[in-house]
This record gives C-alpha cells, structure tokens and sequence, in this order.
C-alpha cells in the first residue's frame, strides 16, 4: 500500500473513532455542564448552581474550567488589535487596590456578559468563580510556546496567563484559554473545540509549553533557555501520554546524511507514524524498533527535509523539531 493510501485510510479511520469517542472525552462532571445554561444573570448565579451540584473542590474546579471552556470564545480580533493600558492615578495604597480591583471587575463582568476574551478575561473570570465556591486560585503570567517559530527564539517577553488552584491540598495547573479551542490559521479563525487536557496537566507537559514570569510558580525548575530550545508539543502529545525521550532538545543541527534518532514514549509499531517533506507529502517511518515501552525510530536528514521536522501519530502532530543545517 502507498504512502498516500495509506495517510487517506488513516484519516478516515481517525474520523470514524473521533466522532464514535467524542463523548468519552467528557468526565462526568463535563456531561452535567454541557446542560447548563450558556448563559446566566450572573455570576454569583452560576456559582451557586455548581455549590448545588457538585461537593468535591476538583469537581467544582472542573466544572468552571468546562462552563467557560464551552461558553466563552477567544476574541481574536481583540488579540489582533489590543486596548491600550488603562492607567489610573492614586494617592494611597488603599485607593490604588480599589482601582485594580474596580478594572478587574470590569473585566470579568465584561467577559461574563459579551463571552468573548482573550487570555487575561479568561483566567481573570476562572479565578472569580472559584473564589465564589470557596476554592483558591492565583493567575500566573508567563511566556507560552505554540508555533515552530517558537523553537529557539530569543524574544522572552510575557504573552499568555493561566491559572493555578489548591485542590486536596495541591497547586493544580490550568489553562482554560487553550481548552476552549484553538486558531486555525488555514481557515483564519477561532475553532470551538473544548478539550480537558489543560485542566491538572502533568507538570512535565505544562511547562513545556508555559514560563512563568516568577519561579514561584514553576514547580520542577528548568531554565528558560531549555523552554525555549526545547521541542514543540501539542495537545494530543499529553492526552496521549507521549513522552518525548529523544531528542531532548528541540533544537537538531546535523549535515545531509545524518541520521536523527527520536524515541517517544507510549507508541507502537501498530500506529501510523511519519513526517511530512518540503513538499507537504508524508514520509512513513520504516525502520521503528520497540524500546522502553515506547518506540524509536530514525530519520535520514536530506534536502527534501525543511527547516522543521514534525512528527505525526495517527494524523495528529505529536511532536515538531527546528532543524539546523551543518
């Protein structure tokens, strides 16, 4: 069977068990939010409807990540085109907190009543709700990584926040932002797609694609250098549990006729798994061996080779290196 076969079948495989397991995807707590309301009068409203459905502080967390996850979209064109920085003036430490706190409230009403944000409504409102159901919860800014073009850049300033919440005694990491859905640049807008891996995510994956701006929040440290140089993953790379083994940098620099030498974790030889050239057509992995419950693989560097190499998984992207000729 050809290449081209083969990447079509898969497709439409991967179609078939996506809409036979959408729902799987959905926790329980999930099933009961999706019935919600999309809108309420307010919302001390809201939070009182999870009070009375939910007792658990994971559960209560998890059912505001999934409202504002389902209910409130990434204004794009507010990212595009950002307000200027209201400044205020103040006199006392007192008058100054107010006017924060009177901006923030604005905010987060805003974002409750038009359901559109971008990052800072987002975590801003997520904070609110859990403060109104008795849970703790900080917002962090930081540094995030999404693009190729993330890998090895210099440029270090903050661009994202999310936030963390004391959950049965722990710091849990969320981001629900990036589990309402996500751009599509091909079609040049937001897609609505709710996806939970952005709620507790393992610290290894959160931090592969987050920096904080205080090392308070960082739990096992790493330098920021390493979070810049480091591979690209994506979302199905944590719902998938695929650790990326080696190379640890993301940053590959070899000369034509190299063999570059990846190991991912939680992968087999029954899963379709190949790159894509210069000319966007998929490249099989042929020579895969099964290692350390996880599979390696090798692929030769060549001038059908472009500056990235991404790695698909059964048509997802899993994993993406910048690689730099000798």
């Amino acid at each position: 069977m050809t290449i081209k076969k083969i990447t079509v079948l898969v497709l439409f495989l991967s179609f078939c068990f996506l809409h036979s397991s959408y729902s799987q995807k959905y926790s329980d707590v999930d099933r009961a939010v999706v019935k919600y309301p999309k809108h309420f009068n307010s919302t001390e409203d809201l939070a009182e409807k999870i009070q009375d459905d939910f007792s658990s502080d994971g559960d209560k967390a998890r059912a505001i990540y999934t409202w504002i996850a389902l209910n409130i979209k990434y204004d794009y064109a507010s990212f595009l085109k950002p307000q200027r920085t209201q400044g205020f003036s103040y006199s006392t430490e007192a008058e100054k907190q107010r006017k924060i706190k009177q901006i923030n409230d604005k905010l987060i009403q805003n974002t409750f009543d038009s359901q559109k944000a971008v990052c800072e409504g987002f975590t801003a409102l997520f904070q609110h709700l859990a403060g109104l159901v008795g849970l703790k919860s900080e917002i962090i800014r930081g540094d995030s990584k999404t693009r190729l073009v993330d890998i090895g850049r210099k440029n270090t300033s903050s661009n994202h926040a999310w936030n963390t919440v004391l959950i049965d005694k722990r710091w849990r990491l969320i981001d629900v932002t990036w589990g309402q859905g996500y751009y599509d640049s091909s079609k040049g807008r937001m897609v609505s797609d709710f996806d939970p891996v952005y709620f507790d995510t393992d610290q290894d994956y959160f931090f592969a694609k987050h920096f904080p701006d205080s090392g308070l929040y960082l739990g096992n440290k790493i330098d920021k250098n390493e979070f810049l140089n480091g591979p690209l993953i994506y979302n199905k790379t944590i719902s998938g549990d695929y650790k990326i083994k080696s190379p640890d940098s993301g940053i590959i620099e070899a000369k034509y006729g190299d063999k570059i030498t990846i190991e991912i974790k939680n992968v087999s030889k029954s899963n379709v798994v190949f790159y894509l050239n210069k000319r966007n057509q998929p490249v099989k992995i042929q020579n895969s061996k099964e290692k350390r419950g996880g599979l390696e693989f090798q692929i030769t560097y060549d001038k059908n080779i472009g500056d990235y190499i991404t790695i698909y998984l059964d048509t997802f992207s899993i994993v993406s290196f910048k690689v730099i000729r000798k």
